[in-house]
Formats: C-alpha cells, structure tokens, sequence
C-alpha cells in the first residue's frame, strides 16, 4: 500500500516553520508582514484586537483574504459575541482555502463543530492553551480537519500559576501535546511565542528546546524573530540529503538500505517530514 498524498494545503501548512502574527486591525501591516520571510501570516482577530474595534478588523481580515492574499486567521473562541461572525466571515471567503487557528481550545465537540461550518477542505490549528485542553490533547487533535496543533505557553502559564519562560515548569504539557498530536496522526506541533523580542538568543534556545521536544514550528510576535526561527527549524544540508536519499531508496517499495542502514516505513516518514520543512515536497 502506498502512503497517502496529503492535499497541497495541507502539506503547506505541515511544513510551515514560522507563523507571525499582524493584528486584523492594522490592514496596513499585512503586505509587510507577508513580506517578513515567515512562511505563513497569522491575521489575529483575538487578542490583539480590542473589543470595539473587532467587526473592523473581521472586515479588513475578509478583504485581504477575498482578495486571494494567503494567511491563517485566529478567530476568538466559542462562546465569545465575535466567535459565530469570525467564522462566517472565514467561510465566506473562497479565493483559497483559509487555515483557522481556533484559541482556547479544550472541547474536540467545539473542534468538530468549527470544521462543519468552515466545510469541506477545512484546516484547523487548535490552539492549546489551558489545563484541560493539553489533558484533552488527543481528542482535540484527532478531530477530522485538525492539521496540527499550536501551544499557547503565556495562556496555560498564567492558568498554572508558573512563569512562560520556565522550560521545565511547561516541559511536560508541550511533550503531552507532541505526544498527543502523534497518536492520532495529526502533525508536529508549532510552540508558542517568545516574548522577549529583541532577545535572539532566548529565542535560539528557545527554539532549540522546542525542537528537542517534538515541535516543528514557532510563532512569532516580530518580523525581526523571523530569520532566526527559520534558521532554527530548518533542517541541516546533511539531513536534506540523508533525506533526499532515504525517499528515493523508497520509491520503488520492498526494503530499502541507505548508509548501510535499513529503511521501513518510520524512516521514510521522518524523511519526509525533514523535506517538507525544506521546503520540498518529499
């Protein structure tokens, strides 16, 4: 049996390194921010917006899109005045399909119910950020349309009570939610924001300890966060090529030996998630 081909905007968005994040009130930064490098633009409808100035930015957030422009969009959360409107504006849009990060997610019913009202080719990116979403971790990410999860490390801290810079305070709920993502199918995760952004060398290790963890994506907050994110998630010359010859050698089915090494399914899966970070189809 061959391995099944993921639709090209799906694949896109698995192999996405940097999300940044332009807030939907400020049309006028979103040519910018497209401009900035990062692989994909986060219009955010949530936080970033105040409560008065929402159905402006839902507005300017359906122009850009309408007008065939590429980015995902952070909606606010169920149960919010903005949710049901966030989503009607998305849906609406047909010039491409639109990737949706849903905040504050914990419910897989929410989950699965946002999917049915963006219809079929929907792409969504929970956004785990509380207690009972990292514990409901499979569930949410296994919901039909989940593509991948992002961790929301500032949100969760501030309900844990623990500081978002502290790595060991937040190591395990970002391994339960890589280990939840895996376990039923859905990508690598894409790790939360950091905060500091002139910091490049907090932002480094940052990066490092999310890659260690499993995480293969970052958001960002700052175009000047951009380069050095993508540098950090992008894999080495060496492991393209390993991985260029891994998925050759598979080709034609049967076992395969690269390196003297023999190449199953596991294998070949790794390479072509490392391609797709390249940038290659794999």
């Amino acid at each position: 049996m061959t391995d099944p081909v993921l639709p090209t905007a799906a694949a896109d968005l698995l192999g996405t390194r940097t999300l940044l994040f332009v807030p939907g009130d400020r049309p006028e930064r979103f040519a910018k921010a497209a401009g900035s490098g990062a692989d994909l633009v986060v219009l955010d409808l949530e936080d970033a917006v105040a409560p008065a100035a929402k159905p402006d930015a839902r507005e300017a957030v359906r122009e850009w899109l309408a007008a065939g422009n590429r980015g995902m969009v952070r909606i606010n959360p169920p149960g919010t005045e903005w949710y049901e409107e966030d989503v009607a504006a998305v849906a609406a849009v047909t010039a491409a399909p639109v990737p949706v990060m849903l905040p504050k997610a914990q419910d897989p019913a929410e989950v699965a119910a946002l999917v049915a009202a963006l219809g079929p080719g929907a792409q969504v990116v929970p956004l785990v950020e509380t207690a009972l979403g990292v514990h409901r971790a499979v569930e949410v990410c296994g919901v039909e349309g989940v593509v991948r999860a992002g961790f929301g490390s500032v949100d969760l801290a501030s309900e844990l009570g623990v500081d978002p810079v502290d790595r060991e305070a937040l190591r395990f709920a970002r391994s339960a939610l890589v280990l939840g993502s895996r376990a039923v199918g859905a990508g690598a995760p894409i790790d939360g924001v950091t905060t500091a952004v002139r910091d490049e060398q907090l932002l480094l290790e940052d990066c490092a300890h999310g890659l260690s963890l499993g995480f293969t994506a970052k958001m960002c907050i700052h175009p000047a966060q951009v380069g050095p994110v993508t540098i950090a998630f992008s894999p080495t010359p060496e492991q393209v090529e390993w991985a260029r010859a891994v998925v050759g050698a598979s080709a034609a089915g049967g076992v395969a030996v690269v390196d003297g090494k023999m190449i199953d399914k596991p294998v070949v899966e790794r390479a072509r998630a490392l391609l797709l970070r390249a940038g290659e189809s794999g």
